[in-house]
C-alpha cells in the first residue's frame, strides 16, 4: 500500500495536480500575485515556501525564504518571489525533512537533490541563473515540484517515513510515526523528539 492510498485529500487534490503554465514578462498580473503569495506566506508563520498553485493559481511563480547563509542551523530568510523557475541541473540526493503547509501537521523525509543549478526571473523581470545547494536547495526542489502537480507525499518511500507531531505527558514536542497512528500505538517509550519546525 503506498502512502497515497491511506491519505485523506482535500477537495483541493484537484488543483494541487494541475501543471502551472508558464508567466509571460509582459504579464501584469504578476505582481499582484506575488504580493498576495507573500502575504499568505507571512500569515503561516511556520511556512517557509508557497507555490502559486497552492493558492489556486496555476502560474510558475514560487515564494521562499531561503537562508543567506546556508549554513547549519538553517535560519529562514526574508520571502522571496521567483517566476518560471526551472532546474538545469540537480546533483547529490538525500534524504531530508519535509513538509507542506498543504498537508498541515504531517511532515515526512523525502529524498531530494541537495544541488540544484535553476534559471528563471527575479519579481522584477531579471533573469537569473543560480546554484543552491543544502537545505535551500530541498526547499526550492519542494516549491517547483508544486509547479508541476507533484506533492511531498509522493515522494514518501515508506509509511515509516511520514510523521506528525504531538505533544506528550512531559510538555514536550515529539513525532509519532504515521505507522503508529494507523495501529493506535501509543507507548509514549517509542516517541522520538522532533527537529523540524518548518513547512515548506
Amino acid at each position: 500500500m503506498s502512502v497515497r492510498d491511506i491519505l485523506l485529500f482535500s477537495d483541493h487534490e484537484k488543483e494541487l495536480r494541475r501543471r502551472s503554465e508558464e508567466v509571460r514578462q509582459d504579464s501584469r498580473q504578476i505582481k499582484q500575485v506575488v504580493r498576495d503569495l507573500k502575504d499568505t506566506l507571512r500569515a503561516n508563520s511556520d511556512g517557509i515556501g508557497l507555490a502559486a498553485p497552492q493558492v489556486n493559481i496555476h502560474k510558475r511563480v514560487v515564494i521562499v525564504c531561503l537562508d543567506p547563509e546556508n549554513t547549519k542551523p538553517w535560519k529562514p530568510g526574508s520571502p522571496k518571489a521567483l517566476i518560471n523557475p526551472l532546474i538545469v541541473e540537480e546533483r547529490n540526493p538525500q534524504k531530508d525533512y519535509d513538509g507542506c503547509l498543504s498537508f498541515p501537521g504531517l511532515y515526512g523525509e523525502t529524498v531530494r537533490p541537495h544541488y540544484l543549478r535553476v534559471i528563471g526571473l527575479y519579481e522584477n523581470g531579471e533573469p537569473f541563473d543560480r546554484l543552491f545547494g543544502g537545505f535551500n536547495a530541498v526547499l526550492l526542489h519542494h516549491e517547483i515540484d508544486h509547479l508541476d502537480g507533484v506533492l511531498f507525499i509522493d515522494r514518501i518511500e515508506t509509511t515509516k517515513d511520514l510523521y506528525t507531531i504531538q505533544e506528550n505527558e512531559r510538555g514536550e514536542m515529539v513525532k509519532i510515526s504515521y505507522d503508529q497512528l494507523l495501529s493506535g500505538y501509543k507507548d509514549s517509550n517509542c516517541l522520538y523528539h522532533h527537529k523540524g519546525k518548518h513547512r515548506l
